[in-house]
């Protein structure tokens, strides 16, 4: 029996205030338990009614003929023939090969999934998992690339696992590939497949990758598509590699190297490895590999913690250098009184405490790789003396009197723009320019947001491993937060972040917003923000939580035996009976969408 109260219904009771009081009056679950599993969804049961619709996706499309733009939100679209895009396919396949054209069109469909679903985060901050996981179908669809056919998706939230197979019809790639090359033996949707993986693992937070087990383009009258949690693929490797721009990408991500990767004398372990599938990160790549085989000078720029000296390192590692030193040297930290003498190295009694002669770090690294970070706080003088060796490619230690021939390798890099301190008189406009042969710029992580699903997923993975800790993953928010935030230390605070997180997060459970962000972090108003009670505050359109009145009834006979199927029942049953049976107006008070209370409601065998 549910008790009825004369109390007035408030317009919205937050779904967690009512869990808590339902789990207050079981005394067996913390309330959050109740939310958590109502978030738990089935995308198979997601109704056409829940935003965003495909009416809602539909208006966001703008042409704007008389500039010659088309518009999907904020984000600039074309329109293009698909036999335009065939003849490209066909040219990337028959000049590179399938493998290599593979790759670029998995990363590409892969830039615009991520694009796609950083437009629903944005645009409806407020969509629930399940509609918000199935409107990158419908984007899919609007976007004129295939139409798709969802078999069943599941998402937990409590494990962050995901698992969905689809269908795929009328698939424009495979239009083309037919076309071009007959049936073959091996799937050719390979732009569909990286938009998937982009869409779905920039929407939760975490690597989900999607492969295609049956194809059009073998003979199969339609496509079908599997997408896992990557820890859930036995061969994740095999789908990843056509992620990576190059084979020194990801190495040890997944706890094995790839081939091409094992064969470095030292490859990067665990947060050493580089992370991305982003065009700019992949930009930077390409230009690692083209100057790799060569002696140029290279010059990093770029934002601190952008991952200058990995990128140094890896060039060091990738080219004929390999085998010998590679020595790293932080400019700013060295006193201008002792840079000649680190740098050059020194005679014994040169002066007062040299006792014995020491090479400095351009003899040490001799045949090898000298990395100069933060070259721009070199005093005037200090840079003079540098330009000096690397013009004569020879040094002379401090208190010397003969000259040193080194073969050294010189990589640099600074966070400041050196061309504006030459004009300021800060910087040798001759040193600038012997530095700047072959400028290599690493762009911020706000500008690389595709890439920071994969960063948390590998930081995570690496991470749980270091401490010997576990937790499941992220919550909603948590990866909301992540996903928005402006990053001003780049990589490096993401990687920090994500250490303190997994160190405060209980073992076993979900990283939450408030084990992230605890040491002053701004964040975006508009985003979040933490309550005392833990909760989140802040979001836009969101209201202040409403407490539970205290004389609003909980089911009798809640003695702590009751379940959390029943508990949710009864909340169901209760809201519908205060409201008269509206549907509506009960999905109002208890904080979800009319079709979520519909189909739970017979779930649980309730008319209205």
């Amino acid at each position: 029996m549910i008790k009825a109260t004369a109390s007035p219904i408030p317009d919205r009771i937050s779904l967690a205030d009512v869990a808590r009081a339902t789990g207050a009056a079981l005394g067996r679950f913390d309330g959050a338990e109740v939310a958590r599993a109502m978030s738990r969804f089935d995308a198979s049961h997601v109704s056409s009614e829940e935003h965003p619709t495909i009416a809602d996706i539909s208006e966001c499309l703008f042409f704007s003929p008389g500039d010659g733009r088309i518009w999907l939100q904020d984000q600039r679209m074309v329109l293009l023939h698909t036999e335009a895009l065939g003849s490209l396919r066909r040219e990337l396949i028959d000049s590179l090969g399938q493998e290599k054209a593979r790759g670029l069109f998995t990363r590409a469909g892969y830039v615009s999934g991520a694009r796609d679903a950083q437009l629903v985060r944005e645009h409806w901050p407020e969509a629930e998992p399940a509609a918000a996981a199935m409107a990158g179908t419908r984007l899919h669809a609007l976007e004129g690339l295939v139409k798709v056919e969802l078999v069943h998706a599941r998402y937990d939230p409590e494990t962050s696992d995901y698992e969905g197979e689809f269908l795929w019809h009328h698939s424009s790639e495979d239009d083309e590939h037919i076309a071009a090359y007959g049936i073959g033996g091996s799937p050719a949707c390979w732009m569909q497949v990286g938009y998937a993986t982009g869409y779905v693992s920039t929407l939760f937070g975490r690597l989900v990758v999607f492969r295609e087990v049956a194809c059009r383009s073998m003979g199969e009258s339609q496509c079908r598509v599997i997408g896992k949690s990557a820890e859930r693929w036995d061969d994740v490797e095999e789908d990843m590699r056509y992620l990576r721009a190059r084979d020194f990408v990801g190495v040890s991500q997944y706890g094995s190297a790839p081939p091409q990767a094992a064969e470095l004398p030292t490859p990067p372990r665990g947060s050493d490895a580089m992370v991305g599938a982003s065009s700019a990160f992949n930009a930077a790549c390409h230009l690692l590999h083209r100057v790799a085989p060569t002696t140029a000078t290279v010059l990093f720029t770029g934002e601190s913690g952008v991952g200058k000296e990995k990128f140094a390192s890896m060039l060091h590692s990738i080219g004929p250098r390999r085998d010998k030193p590679f020595v790293a040297v932080n400019c700013a930290a060295i006193p201008e009184t002792l840079v000649e003498s680190e740098l050059f190295g020194v005679e014994r009694g040169a002066y007062t405490g040299a006792g014995a002669a020491r090479p400095g770090r351009f003899e040490r690294a001799h045949g090898g790789t000298l990395f100069l970070d933060e070259i721009g706080t070199l005093s005037y003088a200090a840079q003079g003396k540098l330009l000096r060796t690397l013009q004569e490619g020879e040094v002379e230690r401090v208190g010397g009197t003969r000259s040193i021939r080194v073969d050294t390798r010189v990589v640099a890099a600074t966070n400041v723009d050196l061309r504006q301190a030459v004009r300021e008189g800060k910087f040798r406009d001759d040193l600038f320019f012997r530095l700047n042969v072959f400028p290599i710029h690493l762009p911020p992580l706000r500008e690389r947001r595709d890439d920071v699903p994969l960063l948390m997923s590998h930081f995570l993975k690496h991470y749980g491993r270091k401490h010997g800790r576990q937790v499941a993953g992220f919550t909603q928010a948590a990866v909301k937060a992540l996903l928005n935030y402006d990053y001003p230390g780049n990589i490096r605070e993401l990687q920090n972040l994500i250490e303190r997180a997994l160190i405060v997060a209980p073992e076993g459970g979900l990283i939450e917003v408030q084990h992230l962000f605890t040491s002053g972090e701004t964040l975006d108003k508009n985003v979040l923000s933490v309550r005392p009670d833990g909760h989140l505050a802040g979001a836009a359109g969101a209201s202040p939580p409403r407490a539970m009145p205290a004389n609003r009834s909980v089911p009798e006979g809640g003695n702590g035996s009751g379940s959390l199927g029943q508990a949710e029942e009864a909340l169901i049953r209760r809201a519908l009976e205060q409201c008269g049976g509206n549907l509506s107006a009960a999905a109002r008070v208890l904080g979800v969408t009319r079709p979520q209370l519909a189909y739970r409601a017979r779930k649980r065998g309730i008319t209205s």
